[in-house]
């Protein structure tokens, strides 16, 4: 998948494409349904499948925050994009610039003079311009005097008691802040992951006997601290090189209390360096919160403990998540 920063000068392989906008941080399950729409319909034209996405997020342009919203930071999420089948990624960056184009502008700057578009897919609720000024109406009433297709594509699932719900990333967001990983993964289609590089640590966990990889999150959502069983896949060119059970706390170590959340994961029956790696720490059930122990003595126990709650959540728990 080629991934643009630009919107000028777009190659000939590109134009006509149908194209897939929103954010889609997290790229879950109505992201994939939406993508899967435009994916048919490109093929139906023999066109290429593109996603046009901002960089950064909008919600991050005009509401910044120490903290960060994002459940897929832009490297993950082209990857995740990639094995959807799209060909290219318009990860456009989202300025003043931009955030004053109006919506007329938007749709013949952006979308037909440089990506020369044949049709676009949209969810129900999109809004562009500046001051959101278009919407799907407004998109529909354009493509029909431009000559591009517009396509509104809803994606509603059933719950657990049979009752529609919406697939959202704000629903993902509050279900791992929650310390609900098992409801994020059933909205994503996938578990939830952490992905950043391995930074050395105090090697305070290799001296109580469990070594750890030590992640700062960087711009990615934090989620609730605490203890967690996990899978962790290690990455090398975006290609997954290895894959192993594990624990991992995540938080401010209430014993030793760091500044910066920090994400330990140590990974069973492991025995290698992993520093400077890139791992993909995927988070499959919440063990118990972050807790302040008497002892040095107390807290290895409980890490022993922890460590075995994970083996057994992680024998019984299968690769991909039950979606019902």
């Amino acid at each position: 998948m080629r991934i643009f920063r630009h919107f000028d000068d777009v190659p000939a392989t590109y134009l006509g494409a149908v194209v897939a906008i929103g954010n889609f941080d997290g790229v879950h399950r109505g992201h994939q349904a939406l993508i899967a729409e435009a994916r048919r319909l490109a093929e139906e034209r023999k066109s290429a499948l593109a996603v046009l996405a901002f960089e950064p997020h909008p919600a991050e342009f005009f509401r910044p925050r120490p903290d960060s919203i994002r459940l897929t930071p832009l490297r993950a999420k082209a990857r995740l994009l990639a094995e959807l089948g799209v060909d290219a990624m318009f990860a456009l960056t989202f300025d003043e610039s931009m955030a004053k184009r109006s919506a007329p502008d938007f749709v013949s700057d952006v979308l037909i003079k440089g990506l020369g578009l044949s049709g676009v897919v949209v969810g129900p609720d999109f809004e562009f311009g500046q001051g959101r000024g278009g919407n799907v109406s407004t998109l529909a009433y354009m493509g029909e005097m431009e000559g591009f297709s517009v396509t509104c594509f809803d994606m509603v699932t059933a719950d657990k008691a049979g009752n529609a719900e919406k697939i959202s990333s704000t629903r993902i967001r509050d279900s791992l802040k929650a310390a609900m990983p098992e409801d994020a993964a059933r909205l994503l289609g996938r578990w939830w992951a952490v992905e950043a590089r391995v930074e050395h640590g105090d090697a305070r966990g290799r001296q109580m006997g469990f070594p750890t990889a030590n992640m700062h999150l960087g711009h990615c959502l934090a989620p609730a601290f605490g203890v967690y069983a996990v899978r962790v896949t290690i990455l090398e060119n975006e290609k997954p090189v290895g894959r192993h059970d594990g624990v991992a706390n995540f938080g401010i170590r209430p014993m030793y209390q760091i500044d910066v959340p920090l994400m330990e994961a140590h990974l069973f029956d492991f025995d290698g360096d992993l520093y400077g790696k890139h791992l993909s720490v995927e988070l499959i059930a919440y063990i118990r919160p972050e807790a302040k122990f008497a002892s040095l003595e107390a807290l290895i126990a409980q890490i022993g403990a922890d460590a075995q709650r994970a083996r057994e959540i992680l024998a019984v728990t299968p690769g991909t998540p039950a979606l019902d």
